[in-house]
């Protein structure tokens, strides 16, 4: 079940969300360090990390599922939501080349459905980049953030409903290593817990990061196919064909 749009921004009006927004946030920019003239879109809740692209690219839209509910994006500028049918998004063909997916795909009943509807909108090598909660993680395990709510997944079964829906894999990454307690003395550590889980590889991050790219696959080419010349058999059904009889040679004494 999607988490409701109040919860959603309740959490990232927080100290703790805004923890959160700030840690996934690098990552997403490390990603994708340039957008310019690119058309970027997210699905799910991803305004908050949005704003960072909206004076870079081309153009920025915020796709919310109808369970979830939509609110109004950006305060300043004209409105760049719409609030869509997971499995049929308003959008044409081949026309995103960045897509963030965060607060989306725990709650979707029909994951491999949702992606494969983005891989529609997506350009021929379009980059789509998903947030999702960890398994192994302890934001998971938190009813208190909106990573404790819906299906957390493990690595193995992100990589396989990636290659279902004909994306690959070209980064693997995780945050929020630290625990998710609104403390001020924890908040404050937690841009060294974080530095020290990535550049440790820890095991626990509270979300995977995976980055991935549109897979077009070429038809095959049958037009230098050979031909087989259909022969017709000398005995075919329905057909009596004289069977000669040689006579025996005769023998001259």
């Amino acid at each position: 079940m999607a988490i409701d749009i109040d919860n959603l921004r309740g959490f990232y009006n927080s100290a703790l969300g805004e923890v959160a927004r700030r840690l996934i946030g690098r990552v997403i920019r490390a990603r994708w360090p340039n957008v310019t003239g690119l058309t970027v879109a997210a699905f799910g809740y991803g305004t908050p990390y949005l704003d960072r692209f909206l004076e870079e690219a081309k153009q920025c839209l915020a796709l919310m599922p109808a369970e979830q509910g939509v609110a109004i994006w950006p305060d300043w500028h004209r409105c760049a939501v719409a609030l869509v049918e997971s499995e049929m998004l308003p959008l044409p063909d081949g026309s995103a080349d960045r897509l963030l997916v965060i607060h989306a795909l725990e709650s979707a009943q029909r994951p491999q459905a949702v992606l494969e509807e983005l891989w529609r909108i997506s350009t021929p090598q379009g980059r789509v980049l998903i947030v999702v909660p960890s398994r192994r993680g302890i934001w998971a395990r938190a009813d208190s953030t909106p990573y404790g709510h819906g299906l957390p997944y493990s690595k193995a079964q992100l990589r396989d409903l990636l290659h279902e829906t004909s994306f690959c894999p070209v980064f693997w990454g995780e945050a929020l290593y630290a625990p998710p307690i609104a403390r001020r003395l924890l908040i404050r550590t937690t841009p060294a817990i974080e530095h020290i889980g990535a550049a440790f590889g820890l095991p626990f991050g509270g979300v995977h990061i995976v980055e991935a790219i549109k897979q077009v696959y070429r038809p095959v080419d049958t037009r230098g196919a050979p031909r087989t010349a259909l022969v017709t058999p000398a005995l075919a059904p329905g057909i009596r064909h004289p069977i000669p009889i040689s006579s025996p040679s005769r023998t001259e004494f």
